[in-house]
């Protein structure tokens, strides 16, 4: 038997969820829901299959009352091993303190409904965070309506760094808000590129919202949360794991309109963030970096295999994931040449004319050129006129340019 509302175990109206009451110094009491799904976000880890498929059918706070109560495994629809280990993490529970920490520091708990809580993380499914911490002034889910992600490796190149902080930059003057894991590497680049011009930028954090990682990344991260926000699906102490930056990836793809990778090796966790994006429906994009960097060997795959663009600057970003018809990136083409200027039939004389001292006459630049004798020799003193080509008795030859 699956889990269910007809078959949670029961608890008395006063005590919802048996999570501990508010301490003497505490405000007033977080409402049911909110404060179920703070428990919940510290029993799972980010993106749990099993608290996902419950939460898909039923209230956190009676997934709370199932696993504290005493109802066995094969009722809940989870194996033996999978509850025990949920019901020895919810001994230790406190949300309450939870919620106080992170209001210390001037952070808050958003959960789906919240005004703030951005839609798209929906398209998650049953991966969707059970709730999101967020630290910052502004509100993520309007930040979030014009985002896109700029990610890539850790131990970066030069070229990779540069790249992703104007690439930043670029995106932050054009009112589009960066979104990274605020890691080393070119997640900082594309941090620092959006905050130099005084853009917002969101790091979506695989710690908790008051957990300075990586510690040489402390003063960045503080900037992100004065000019931006940070995030996490983690409660505040917790630090990353391996897989926590992983599972992070998926609201990174999940929370902006696109993902741009910008340095990758071909085992690189970026390309995770990438993939994601993909499934998600939203746009990969890739910058090429040299042939001879194992760097760029996992953007070029992306590239190649088409399951990324290929972008170079802001404007073919904001082209991809901008709105139809107003973020068009600028037509590219070379110089304008004279040659370029010149009518269909001049120009079919003009390549006529041979590249030798001597030249040739009209008929025979009649034969090449397709034209009548009498056109071609108008067309000539045309192209006399301009300075493309010469008169050297009865033959016409290039002007020589010095």
């Amino acid at each position: 038997m699956s889990l269910t509302a007809n078959n949670l175990p029961q608890h008395p109206p006063t005590d919802p969820a048996a999570v501990p009451e508010p301490g003497p110094q505490a405000r007033s009491r977080p409402e049911p829901e909110r404060l179920a799904r703070a428990a919940l976000s510290r029993l799972g880890e980010p993106g749990d299959a099993t608290l996902g498929r419950w939460l898909a059918r039923l209230d956190a706070l009676d997934v709370v009352r199932a696993i504290r109560g005493d109802a066995p495994a094969e009722q809940l629809g989870v194996d033996s091993a999978r509850l025990a280990a949920f019901r020895a993490r919810a001994v230790d529970l406190d949300p309450v303190a939870d919620l106080e920490r992170v209001r210390a520091v001037g952070g808050r708990f958003i959960i789906p409904g919240d005004t703030e809580w951005p839609s798209q993380l929906d398209d998650l499914g049953e991966g969707r965070p059970t709730g999101l911490w967020v630290l910052g002034t502004g509100s993520l889910r309007l930040l979030a309506l014009r985002s896109v992600a700029v990610v890539g490796a850790r131990a970066c190149t030069a070229y990779g760094a540069h790249v992703a902080g104007d690439l930043a930059a670029q995106l932050a003057e054009r009112g589009w808000v960066v979104v990274s894991g605020g890691a080393y590497g070119i997640d900082a680049a594309a941090h620092r590129g959006a905050l130099a011009v005084g853009g917002p930028t969101v790091g979506v954090l695989a710690c908790g919202v008051d957990v300075a990682y990586p510690r040489g990344n402390t003063a960045l991260i503080r900037r992100i949360a004065e000019q931006g926000l940070l995030v996490s699906e983690l409660p505040p102490g917790e630090h990353p794991t391996r897989f926590r930056f992983v599972l992070r990836n998926r609201v990174i793809a999940a929370l902006t309109r696109g993902t741009v990778v910008v340095e990758a090796a071909l085992r690189s966790g970026a390309l995770s963030t990438a993939r994601r994006a993909r499934d998600l429906n939203r746009h990969t994009m890739g910058v090429p970096g040299p042939v001879t960097s194992e760097l760029s060997a996992g953007v070029h795959a992306l590239i190649r295999s088409g399951a990324a663009a290929v972008v170079t600057d802001a404007a073919e970003v904001a082209e991809l994931i901008g709105a139809i018809g107003e973020d068009l990136a600028p037509q590219r083409s070379g110089p304008v040449l004279p040659r370029d200027l010149l009518e269909p039939e001049a120009a079919r004389v003009l390549e006529a004319v041979p590249a030798t001292a001597e030249g040739a006459p009209v008929e025979r630049l009649a034969r090449q050129s397709g034209l009548p004798p009498d056109e071609v020799l108008q067309r000539l003193y045309e192209l006399g006129s301009l300075g493309h080509v010469e008169r050297h008795g009865a033959h016409w030859r290039l002007v020589r340019r010095r």
